[in-house]
């Protein structure tokens, strides 16, 4: 699985950005997907994610402003944020999530997929 995320930029607070990232590969295998942001010299966290069952979940700090959405075949994921802040401000990574044979043998996570990352600033 490949991963191409785009849509960064930068906003002034209150503003949208709309982050879209494009899969490709074994995309069949695909079962949950999730937006994650890194902060300078801090670890990669979750934003978004979109779980095996459907259900989205979202960090504290986003919940209610940021939308996470992926077309029905997960080719393509997409995070939309709105009414956005100076601490958004990030390198934001797509994330896809694909079942492996340890997997289902209970031996091994997921296997996580990243996109290259892509900087978001909201700055007035």
């Amino acid at each position: 699985v490949q991963l191409q995320a785009s849509g960064g930029g930068s906003v002034q607070p209150g503003g949208s950005l709309r982050l879209s990232c494009t899969a490709s590969g074994s995309i069949f295998s695909i079962i949950e997907t999730g937006w994650y942001r890194q902060y300078p010299g801090k670890q990669r966290e979750l934003v978004a994610e979109i779980r095996a069952n459907g259900r989205a979940n979202y960090a504290d700090s986003v919940n209610g402003r940021f939308t996470i959405s992926e077309d029905s075949d997960r080719s393509r994921i997409y995070l939309q944020m709105d009414r956005m802040k100076p601490e958004d401000t990030a390198v934001y990574f797509c994330n896809a999530r694909a079942p492996s044979a340890a997997y289902y043998s209970g031996e091994a996570p997921l296997t996580n997929y990243w996109g290259q990352g892509t900087q978001v600033t909201v700055s007035s």
